[in-house]
């Protein structure tokens, strides 16, 4: 029984060994904000060039680099939530409110709507610069979208599935 409880315990505190996975997150947060700063100065540098169609594709690498930080955040936070510990005490409990919406099944589906976000923007960004880009690339570029848009639409269909007799939350 000593055993037992043992090896319960150690289960039950690996979870923290998890903590150096969302910090190391939190590290690479920061300097991809450092890289985004680098980026925006090198728009602003630009500006007076007068190149439209360089400032709308320099803004998507910016719109891309936002939605990337947000789906970074969104992992952190739920899963430290979900598997660690509960974020937050009771001040901050109004302000976390929408992370506890975040259970795996949805977080799984908020990572694939970013990824077809994110999918979306590089699409664009292409078709805005298609004269740089072979048929080939286009297409493949494409297919690889679909499958993403598939995916978390079938993503999607599973949690509803899973979801369905069960009493709303």
């Amino acid at each position: 029984m000593q055993l037992q409880k043992l090896i319960e315990q150690i289960i039950l505190y690996s979870r923290y060994i998890l903590v150096v996975f969302y910090v190391g997150l939190a590290v690479a947060l920061g300097i991809y904000a450092a890289f985004f700063v680098l980026k925006l100065v090198k728009l602003g540098s630009t500006f007076m060039d007068g190149n439209e169609s360089y400032v709308l594709v320099q803004m998507l690498n910016l719109i891309d680099a936002a939605l990337v930080a947000g789906l970074v955040v969104m992992v952190m936070l739920s899963s430290y939530d979900n598997f660690v510990a509960k974020l937050g005490g009771q001040s901050e409990a109004a302000e976390l409110g929408w992370l506890a919406k975040l259970d795996p099944g949805n977080l799984k589906i908020k990572v694939a709507s970013a990824i077809v976000a994110i999918s979306s923007v590089h699409l664009l960004q292409i078709f805005l610069n298609v004269a740089n880009h072979t048929e080939f690339e286009v297409k493949w570029k494409v297919i690889s979208h679909m499958v993403f848009i598939i995916s978390a639409v079938a993503l999607g269909v599973l949690d509803r599935i899973s979801d369905y007799g069960k009493p709303p939350k």
